[in-house]
């Protein structure tokens, strides 16, 4: 859990860091690695998910539906509201009991252990994704790189069969773990905005 949560918390600092590196006026962009979402939509589930979700799985409470509908980029401080909410979440998975036991998605549930994996590695990926759309980069230890990869490995088919993630990118076997790590989950490392 410790590693774990070592990682969280890193990947959480970087979402902050990106996040109050876009401009008012960036988030109009159409462009993103996330197929037909603009930036707007992309940040708006980057949010939702990756602190609000984090929080909310963590405390085995569902997510509200005003969460669910809100545009978290209608705040003028919204970046910094997703920097408060990202510490609350790693702050709730501080816990070594959270770890623990399993967590009700609603259609079925899953090892605490497992859930906080997939939520580490859709915070790096989205991350990614809008440091990308907004000309920044992800800049990610190469141990959290490792630990995304290894949880990408573990959960990319079942994305796929859900329409999560596209078919995997080539890339070389030599490339760096967060270039594979994106490239199994359907992203092309290369990707600029237009």
């Amino acid at each position: 859990m410790k590693t774990e949560h070592a990682h969280m918390t890193e990947c959480a600092a970087e979402a902050a860091r990106i996040a109050r590196g876009i401009s008012a006026e960036q988030l109009t962009a159409a462009t993103t690695p996330c197929g037909d979402w603009d930036l707007r939509e992309l940040i708006n589930h980057w949010v939702l998910y990756t602190s609000h979700g984090l929080e909310h799985r963590a405390r085995r409470t569902p997510l509200p539906d005003e969460l669910i509908a809100r545009d978290f980029t209608a705040d003028a401080d919204w970046a910094e509201q997703y920097a408060a909410q990202l510490d609350r979440a790693v702050a709730a998975w501080s816990d070594p009991a959270v770890w623990e036991g399993e967590i009700d998605l609603g259609h079925a549930s899953s090892p605490a252990a497992e859930i906080a994996a997939m939520l580490i590695e859709e915070t790096a990926l989205h991350s990614w994704d809008v440091a990308r759309a907004t000309g920044q980069e992800l800049k990610l230890s190469d141990g959290a790189a490792a630990y995304i990869l290894c949880a990408i490995d573990g959960s990319a088919e079942l994305y796929r069969q859900y329409g999560g993630f596209a078919d995997e990118v080539d890339v070389p076997g030599s490339a760096p773990a967060l270039a594979r790590a994106l490239a199994r989950s359907g992203r092309d490392p290369q990707w600029t905005a237009a």
